[in-house]
């Protein structure tokens, strides 16, 4: 019997069996903590096995005080306990676990990643703002239509708002410019407390419409960015719940809204609406709820400063970003 077990457990020639590795990603911003776990599939896709998210909004207070709390670090601890209780149930082979926008600006982000590292086990790496871009066009690049010289890759976080041009050369994508501008639907809620009205989605506006200027002139610098022959490309909880509402959606489905296309247009409206309505109206929008209604008005107010200044037709949503690109580097290596 013992023999025949041992034969099932080795390959060819006796040799023991290669088990196909698992990767683990962990993306912990400023407002979430998000899990993929996956398998290398043909070519350079991956077949996901497990995933997890989590609002925990680490970056709660930062802005103010320039300090994790107490709170938001017991938060996310539970959250990256889980984590990694998934990652050990799933036996992963290699792992990369990063942190972001609140971790770069927290005095006291040792604090959480001495924690994370000795009671979840889970070793957080801060990235830098260019490592940060690198990764989210690594993620998002695919969608990039092949009608189009390239497009505009955004990503409204909680802390920050990242900038992405890229461009097709050749059969490569290649970065022409990435910023970060230190904005996000948190930093942003945080600065005037109260309820998000009308009159703040403009206020918000106003003073995103002028830091996206500054971003746009550093890219007029490389060259002329051609909204006729470029299209943006959106990745985050802002986008995505957009495009939800656009497809009519009664509940998030995320097979729905990753690579959706949609009429710039069209989202406008909706988040112009939105910026309308009360928090009760929005927490019963399909897809929203009473945890993100506040956040979603900046998180518009955003992404309508981002069409003033690129303003391209067409969008297209990514339910995808940092851990889909941590993911296509790891197996590339492992490749």
């Amino acid at each position: 019997m013992a023999e025949g077990r041992n034969r099932q457990r080795r390959g060819w020639r006796g040799r023991p069996a290669r088990r196909s590795p698992v990767f683990a990603v962990l993306d912990l911003g400023t407002n979430n903590c998000r899990l993929l776990i996956a398998q290398p599939g043909q070519g350079e896709k991956f077949r996901v096995i497990d995933s997890f998210s989590r609002i925990v909004k680490l970056g709660e207070g930062v802005a103010r005080t320039g300090k994790l709390s107490e709170a938001a670090i017991g938060r996310t601890l539970v959250a990256l306990k889980i984590c990694a209780s998934r990652i050990r149930a799933n036996r992963a082979t290699h792992i990369r676990a990063i942190a972001t926008e609140a971790c770069r600006r927290a005095e006291n982000a040792k604090v959480l990643l001495d924690r994370a590292k000795a009671e979840a086990g889970i070793e957080l790496e801060v990235l830098t703002v260019d490592e940060e871009a690198h990764l989210a066009a690594t993620g998002c690049s695919p969608l990039i239509g092949r009608r189009y010289d390239g497009a505009l890759i955004f990503d409204i976080g909680g802390g920050s708002t990242e900038a992405i041009w890229v461009q097709r050369d050749a059969d490569a994508m290649k970065v022409r410019k990435a910023i970060s501008v230190p904005a996000g639907v948190i930093t942003l809620a945080e600065h005037q407390p109260g309820p998000m009205t009308r009159s703040r989605y403009e206020r918000i506006f106003a003073d995103m419409f002028k830091r996206f200027a500054d971003v746009r002139a550093e890219m007029d610098k490389i060259a002329t960015f051609d909204p006729a022959t470029h299209h943006l490309l959106g990745t985050s909880g802002t986008v995505t719940t957009l495009a939800g509402i656009a497809l009519g959606l009664p509940r998030y489905i995320r097979a729905k809204v990753d690579s959706s296309w949609h009429q710039s247009a069209s989202i406008l409206k909706i988040a112009e609406d939105i910026a309308g309505f009360d928090h009760q109206q929005r927490s019963k929008l399909g897809c929203v709820g009473p945890e993100r209604a506040e956040l979603l008005v900046p998180g518009c107010a955003i992404f309508s400063a981002i069409h003033a200044h690129w303003p391209c037709a067409e969008l297209r949503v990514a339910d995808r970003g940092l851990r889909e690109g941590m993911l296509r580097e790891m197996m590339d290596t492992h490749r």
